[in-house]
C-alpha cells in the first residue's frame, strides 16, 4: 500500500466513523466502529471493515443496515475528503475479534488439557 492510498483510507475511515456516530441514527445496532478501510490503488473502490458490539442483530443485518445508509455515508465521504472520484463504499464485517476469541478459547482448552496430565 502506496503512502497516498494509506493517508486517504485513514482520511475515509475517519470520516465513516464520524458520520455514523453524528449524522446516522444507528439504535438498536449497537456500537458499530470501522476497524479498517481499505482502498485500491486508483481510490475507485473502498472496503470497509465494520465490527459490532452489544448489537442484538446478525452480521446479514448489520451489513443490511450499512448497505441501506451508503448513500448517505457516500455522500459525506465526498464532501470531506476531496477526491477526483468518491470510492465506491463495501462493507464487511470484520470477524478479527471472533477469530482471537476461539483461539483464545483453544488456548484455554490446551492449559486444561495439560494442566489435568
Amino acid at each position: 500500500m502506496s503512502i497516498r492510498t494509506a493517508r486517504v483510507s485513514q482520511l475515509i475511515k475517519q470520516q465513516i466513523s464520524e458520520t455514523l456516530s453524528r449524522d446516522i441514527e444507528t439504535d438498536g445496532f449497537g456500537l458499530l466502529t470501522v476497524t479498517e478501510v481499505m482502498v485500491t490503488p486508483d481510490l475507485r473502490i473502498a472496503k470497509v471493515y465494520v465490527s459490532h458490539f452489544q448489537s442484538g442483530k446478525s452480521d446479514e443485518d448489520v451489513l443490511a443496515f450499512l448497505d441501506d445508509k451508503t448513500r448517505e455515508i457516500r455522500m459525506a465521504v465526498g464532501k470531506s475528503v476531496r477526491l477526483k472520484f468518491t470510492p465506491e463504499l463495501r462493507f464487511y464485517i470484520d470477524q478479527t475479534l471472533d477469530k482471537v476469541e476461539r483461539l483464545d478459547e483453544l488456548f484455554r482448552q490446551i492449559h486444561e488439557d495439560e494442566s489435568s496430565r
